[in-house]
């Protein structure tokens, strides 16, 4: 593969410093690293195969001479400056949700969608939400043999959802429990996240489901070419620090079995299958954390089903920083080098 030069947007966040680990781990080839973050950052410096490499600014002219982007800011810096990278003739691969829903930008999990990552007129191509690509890269080989309907999910989202402030604030308020202080302000979470849970990942929307809950049906409907799939989808933040959790439940137009699902998981890229109950194994975030794979365990009958022989609920968890975030980014580069 030949070199490129990689800029990072947003590269000392939680997710830009996760890609640039990415990159070294998984030798990709780059020519020079561009790390990018706001001017209060510029300057400073971050480690990338053993040397030092000097922040800049991110501003329009620090994509010149850049071939490809990893977009690791907010949808506000995304959309102002992830066009003018693209205008610049590099192609821009960014984790916001700025353009995840665009017609002309591909939303893309390699494992499911690779194919969509040629057609990119914008230069943008979009990695999708962290859950969404957890929940999906177990659910798209069970799809592609039986064929799905609809899907129920339950997400158990950590506090790496909210970034390096969710991360800190939850570290904080452990602290704080176990030393027997005064919580205090709670922010980026609306309330205590230690020794409790939030039923609200994001702002309301339509029908009074939140912009988080919205986004694995939207997401995961372009993502499989399934314009019809019907997602029902309640997202929870949990005391957890950096793994997702999700129950999900899968409604097919064909029947498959647990036996069936297990044997067509064990052969899916991105998969482990962790689904041992009698030996107490099954998919925890403590064991996903740090690793680029989505465990899936519990794999059992929907015995709500009418039929009993066309549903399966499966639990699944995978790292938020890498699989959901910053590992899919780098993943969708390698394609286009």
């Amino acid at each position: 593969m030949s070199e490129k030069v990689v800029a990072i947007l947003g590269a000392t966040g939680v997710v830009g410093t996760q890609m640039i680990q990415c990159l070294e781990e998984r030798n990709f080839p780059v020519a020079k690293l561009v790390p990018l973050a706001s001017a209060h950052s510029a300057g400073k410096t971050l480690r990338f195969r053993g040397e030092d490499v000097t922040v800049v600014e991110a501003k329009p002219e620090a994509f010149e001479g850049v071939d490809i982007v990893l977009g690791a800011a907010g949808d506000g810096i995304a959309k102002a400056l992830l066009p003018e990278a693209a205008k610049r003739g590099a192609v821009c691969v960014d984790n916001s949700h700025a353009f995840r829903l665009d017609p002309d930008v591909p939303l893309v999990v390699p494992e499911i969608n690779a194919a969509d990552i040629a057609n990119h007129p914008r230069n943008i191509i979009s990695n999708p939400n962290c859950a969404t690509i957890i929940g999906l890269v177990p659910t798209y080989p069970l799809h592609k043999v039986a064929g799905l309907k609809r899907m129920i999910v339950s997400t158990y989202q950590a506090a790496s959802g909210a970034g390096m402030p969710g991360l800190t604030e939850l570290q904080r308020e452990m602290g704080v429990l176990s030393n027997g202080g005064q919580m205090g302000e709670t922010a980026p979470f609306a309330y205590q996240l230690a020794a409790n849970l939030i039923p609200q990942i994001g702002g309301f929307k339509d029908e009074m489901y939140t912009s988080e809950e919205w986004k694995m049906q939207n997401e995961g409907r372009k993502i499989m070419h399934l314009p019809e799939v019907r997602v029902n989808c309640t997202c929870v933040r949990v005391p957890i620090m950096r793994s997702h959790s999700e129950s999900i439940t899968c409604e097919f137009e064909n029947p498959i079995t647990p036996d069936q699902a297990r044997e067509i998981l064990s052969a899916a890229p991105g998969v482990k299958v962790v689904d041992d109950p009698a030996n107490l194994r099954y998919p925890m975030p403590l064991e996903t954390s740090d690793q680029d794979l989505v465990f899936v365990g519990r794999i059992r009958r929907d015995l709500s089903a009418p039929d009993g022989v066309n549903a399966l609920t499966f639990f699944c968890c995978g790292d938020q920083i890498r699989k959901g975030a910053a590992t899919n980014a780098v993943q969708i580069a390698e394609y286009l080098v």
